[in-house]
């Protein structure tokens, strides 16, 4: 039997069949998309630092004594004017007496001067006496006088140090404790010639380091300048714990001289304390806007696909279909994240359904 006519019937026949059968297109895939969209986005950053006191007091005796009391809690805060130690007084309470008997004495003394003064004037007049005696009387009178005025400064000068025998607080803060105990010898050139230090912490600082040249590129400046009141703003302050501090902070001021082995500028930045919640040498992280605004591409952080530290997206050309792209990404703002590269504004990306797509297919929109 011969075969060959039935084998290219049969072929016939199947190519036939082949001309008429179309491929089958595959159903668009439906979708949610985003658009990149350019937004306007602070220069936010983070610095970590202590807290400091905003200035420090030193105490310090300004007579010498036997230190008779100690009147504060260590730690605990004074208010100015308040008394915090003694010294005995009893050396400054005799002086005191000594210098008011010289006065007196002096004031006797004048007195006489001034009365032989008062009665030479008429007999110098009509020359009952020498011009020489004249003179000697004149000379006295100015003498005690002048020894008078002498008396009663000293006599206010032991006063004044019978004052400084009781110390005072000379700020408000917070009060360290002290090496000297009672019964110290205490007082300039002795071993305590420094009896403590008050921390005034109604305001309290921050430092915040920044490198010169990140400081030039935020400023906007060729050069460094000691006046950086516009460049902070919005300045927040967490505690060790994470939470938000709920004062604000401002600027303060610049440090005079930059860091050689660090490059740094330092700029203080104060917040208030009145409840006295922070502590000198806490643990601070500052959170603040540095320098001019700037515009930045956005985009859901929903569309981002991370796969093995690789950033994509799939987006969606002018004829709804899908390409692949690898982005770069900046920070994360709320639900939005910066892109540095990869796309342009007004560009549409898949917001949902990754796994369903591939190189050029077709996209359908939720209506």
């Amino acid at each position: 039997m011969n075969i060959k006519p039935l084998y290219l019937l049969i072929a016939t026949t199947l190519a036939s069949c082949q001309s008429v059968v179309k491929p089958v297109q595959p159903e668009p895939v439906v979708l949610k998309t985003a658009q990149v969209t350019t937004d306007t986005l602070a220069r936010r950053h983070t610095f970590i630092g202590t807290i400091t006191a905003n200035y420090v007091a030193i105490i310090q005796p300004r007579v010498n004594g036997y230190l008779s009391a100690k009147i504060y809690s260590n730690g605990m805060p004074v208010k100015k004017g308040q008394v915090i130690f003694r010294i005995d007084d009893r050396s400054q309470r005799a002086n005191i007496l000594s210098a008011q008997a010289s006065l007196d004495s002096a004031i006797a003394r004048l007195t006489e001067a001034e009365n032989n003064y008062s009665r030479a004037i008429p007999l110098a007049a009509i020359d009952a006496i020498s011009k020489l005696q004249f003179d000697q009387y004149t000379a006295q009178y100015k003498a005690a006088t002048s020894a008078v005025n002498s008396a009663q400064q000293t006599l206010a000068n032991a006063r004044l140090e019978l004052e400084y025998t009781t110390i005072k607080a000379t700020i408000d803060g917070i009060i360290s404790t002290s090496e000297a105990y009672v019964g110290d010898y205490v007082g300039p050139g002795t071993k305590f010639s420094t009896l403590t230090r008050i921390e005034n912490i109604d305001t309290v600082c921050v430092d915040i380091a920044i490198p010169v040249r990140q400081y030039l590129e935020w400023s906007g400046r060729r050069e460094f300048t000691f006046n950086n009141d516009s460049l902070l703003s919005d300045i927040d302050l967490y505690l060790t714990d994470g939470s938000l501090y709920p004062y604000k902070g401002s600027y303060s001021f610049t440090r005079t001289s930059v860091a050689d082995n660090e490059g740094t500028i330092v700029i203080v930045v104060n917040f208030p304390n009145p409840d006295y919640s922070l502590k000198t040498g806490q643990f601070a992280r500052v959170k603040c806007n540095i320098g001019a605004d700037r515009e930045v591409l956005t985009l859901p952080y929903s569309a981002i696909n991370q796969v093995q530290g690789i950033n994509s997206v799939w987006m969606i050309d002018a004829d709804s279909c899908a390409h692949y792209r690898e982005v770069g990404l900046g920070e994360r703002i709320d639900q939005r994240v910066v892109v540095t590269s990869g796309l342009q504004s007004g560009q549409m990306v898949a917001a949902d359904g990754y796994s369903r797509l591939t190189n050029g297919q077709k996209v359908k929109l939720y209506e």
